[in-house]
């Protein structure tokens, strides 16, 4: 009898940590632990490199906010990055966001850099100073492999030195 009554509670509380541990997961991975209200911004990368919903939005290091959407604007084929920023952070309309990477290979993040403007972005504004992603395979290749163009402007030289 005591032998499956502690079967029971040890089969609870198993479950309850499974619950808890699925409901911290889908918390975490929709960015919803951020706590306080947001607002949602925009900015425009040439290359997006990687970025997906769901990814960090850091300044100083901390996390202000979400990733909400990244789409393609088909009349420039640019990349548009909304973003949900806490209400508390009054970003001034000249900051710069950055698509960084963290570590070598790791995730890409948002880095917001504070301008000094006095006006404040307002909610649904684009930040206009952007710097995309860079694109690790094709400078490891360049260096690696050295570059085309490099070795034109070597072949042309010796060309042109030729009397």
């Amino acid at each position: 009898m005591k032998n499956t009554k502690l079967q029971f509670f040890v089969g609870l509380f198993v479950v309850l940590g499974i619950g808890a541990i699925t409901y911290l997961t889908l918390k975490v991975g929709t960015g919803s632990l951020i706590q306080g209200e947001t607002y949602q911004i925009e900015s425009r990368f040439s290359n997006a490199g990687g970025l997906h919903s769901g990814s960090s939005v850091l300044m100083s290091g901390v996390t202000v906010g979400r990733v909400e959407n990244v789409r393609m604007e088909p009349s420039d084929f640019s990349a548009i990055v909304t973003m949900k920023i806490t209400s508390t952070l009054h970003l001034p309309t000249d900051s710069m966001a950055s698509i960084k990477t963290s570590g070598l290979i790791g995730d890409k993040y948002v880095a917001l850099s504070p301008g000094a403007d006095e006006a404040i972005l307002k909610p649904g504004e684009r930040i206009t100073l952007t710097e995309s992603a860079v694109d690790l395979e094709s400078l490891i290749g360049k260096m690696a492999f050295g570059s085309l163009d490099k070795e034109k402007t070597t072949k042309e030289k010796e060309t042109s030195a030729k009397p």
